[in-house]
């Protein structure tokens, strides 16, 4: 008869089993009815690093709690900054020992950058968080510091990879550097292995995957902008007007523009008025009544030109330094019909003071008439609005490894504004020539593209083709990409992100 109990271990060991894993999954379940957590983590500042501030807003609203760790600077996006479920992490500023030669620097600066954002990981979020990514690059310490993060706490790690760290160090150091033999080996180790894997482009997904073996999910993400990146109207250009005459170089700019009187006109928009005639016999028969219109562009106004940029060796605007020299000799010949041109560059970074010298210099001596180009720097919100109301953005985007795209051009094509981009490996997996832009190869091409887009301004054919291509590029019906000839579409940064990343950390979530 014992013969016939033979089973009852493997009874009580798969019940055993079967009661353990229901507990687990009704506590596991139990502790994930309050917000989920994940760590944001960028060597830089948060608020110039929008693909980031676009990850912590993403996973905000798809109920996670959000620590983002990074540098205080430029004032976050407000719609990130106001999500109560948002913490911000900074970290102390890095050392900046001017004196001292790179390689002395570089390694106090990642000895301090290592002792920060471990204080900051280990003391300054109360709980392990399930996922943390991290932007790439900087790779040095960051990579290393996730992974030592994510082994200790149990952390699951997701890397953005938005460039290659190591490339951009061989434009400082050369190719042949020690350090930059160094920073590619340490990049490659520490980013091989990971819990999933972003991309900004195909050509980097195919890269990596090939000559690094990386090992983990591994997803596209193309940038896409929020969605307050939109057209703007002729009313908040008339509002923006003032803002942004704070930070122009006034004196150079008061022959240049038609003549305005705000709040009734800016140089770019007008408000007209109509006095109404009372009626007789009416409450109201003494006294007229002046009405004024929405504001409207003024037929006069010059074309404007926008750039963005980090003013780092990436981008070369001596390019379009010289593409506006060459403009201003063809405006000038009379039968040439084209608008005066006020080009505005956007952003801070270490080349400025250089190419804006230059380019100032050169409407001087050389008594520009149809060009002024000058260097502004906007809040987060008026951003948006400066590329709404531009008529043609420039890209002067050359990348350091031939793999990442330049976040600045999706801005602008969520502003609806038609793009001309720099030319280099995989820039056609964004700007589709002659359907959302075009691309140039040097600083007449650049001219020519500009001059093209530009006649018969402000009623250009050219300029209305490309732009009615990006308003119907927008796809609201599900947000996945299709690309053919004569015709392209996609979807939000939102619609994106749910259909990239969303699978990847709330599975929890499928019925």
């Amino acid at each position: 008869m014992a013969t016939n109990f033979e089973w009852l271990p493997s009874l009580i060991l798969i019940s055993t089993l079967y009661t353990t894993c229901k507990v687990f999954r009704f506590l596991t379940r139990r502790r994930r009815t309050g917000l989920r957590s994940v760590a944001v983590l960028v060597l830089g500042d948060i608020g110039r690093s929008p693909r980031m501030m676009y990850h912590a807003q993403s996973f905000a609203n798809s109920d996670f709690q959000v620590y983002f760790i990074g540098y205080r600077g430029s004032r976050p996006i407000p719609s990130l900054a106001i999500l109560p479920q948002v913490q911000f992490v900074y970290l102390p500023d890095p050392l900046t020992l001017r004196p001292l030669p790179f390689v002395v620097l570089a390694p106090l600066k990642i000895v301090h950058q290592i002792i920060c954002v471990i204080l900051a990981l280990y003391k300054s979020i109360p709980l392990p968080p399930e996922y943390i990514i991290v932007q790439n690059p900087p790779s040095i310490p960051a990579l290393a510091l996730v992974r030592l993060f994510a082994a200790t706490q149990g952390t699951k790690v997701i890397i953005d990879w938005h460039n290659l760290g190591y490339s951009i160090l061989a434009m400082k150091l050369g190719d042949s550097h020690f350090f930059v033999s160094l920073a590619k080996r340490f990049e490659q180790f520490f980013g091989k292995s990971a819990y999933a894997h972003l991309f900004v482009t195909d050509a980097m997904k195919k890269f990596l995957t090939k000559e690094w073996a990386l090992q983990g999910e591994k997803r596209v993400l193309h940038d896409r902008p929020p969605s307050h990146f939109r057209p703007s109207t002729p009313g908040e250009l008339h509002e923006l007007f003032p803002r942004l005459l704070k930070g122009l170089d006034v004196q150079s700019l008061q022959d240049f523009w038609p003549a305005y009187e705000f709040p009734l006109s800016s140089p770019f928009s007008e408000v007209t008025s109509r006095v109404n005639t009372p009626v007789v016999g009416g409450p109201l028969d003494d006294l007229p009544q002046t009405r004024y219109s929405m504001p409207q562009l003024r037929e006069d106004r010059p074309a404007l030109l926008v750039s963005s940029t980090s003013w780092t060796a990436d981008e070369d605007f001596s390019i379009l330094i010289e593409a506006l020299r060459l403009y201003e000799a063809s405006a000038r010949v009379a039968s040439a019909g084209l608008p005066k041109v006020l080009c505005l560059i956007t952003g801070k970074g270490p080349l400025q003071k250089s190419y804006m010298g230059q380019v100032k210099k050169l409407q001087v001596d050389e008594k520009w008439e149809y060009v002024r180009c000058d260097s502004v720097w906007l809040e987060p919100e008026d951003y948006p609005l400066l590329l709404g109301s531009a008529d043609i953005g420039i890209s002067l985007h050359s990348s350091s490894s031939a793999l990442d795209l330049p976040m600045k051009v999706v801005d602008m094509f969520g502003c609806g504004l038609p793009v001309c981009a720099l030319d280099f490996a995989c820039i056609d997996e964004l700007v589709k020539e002659g359907l959302n832009g075009h691309i140039f190869k040097d600083a007449e091409e650049l001219n020519q593209h500009i001059r093209h887009l530009l006649s018969d301004f402000p009623r250009s054919s050219a300029l209305r083709t490309l732009r009615n291509s990006l308003e119907r590029a927008v796809d609201h019906t599900g947000g996945v990409e299709h690309l053919h000839a004569g015709s392209w579409t996609w979807g939000s940064w939102g619609e994106n992100w749910g259909r990239v990343v969303r699978p990847l950390v709330s599975p929890y979530y499928a019925t």
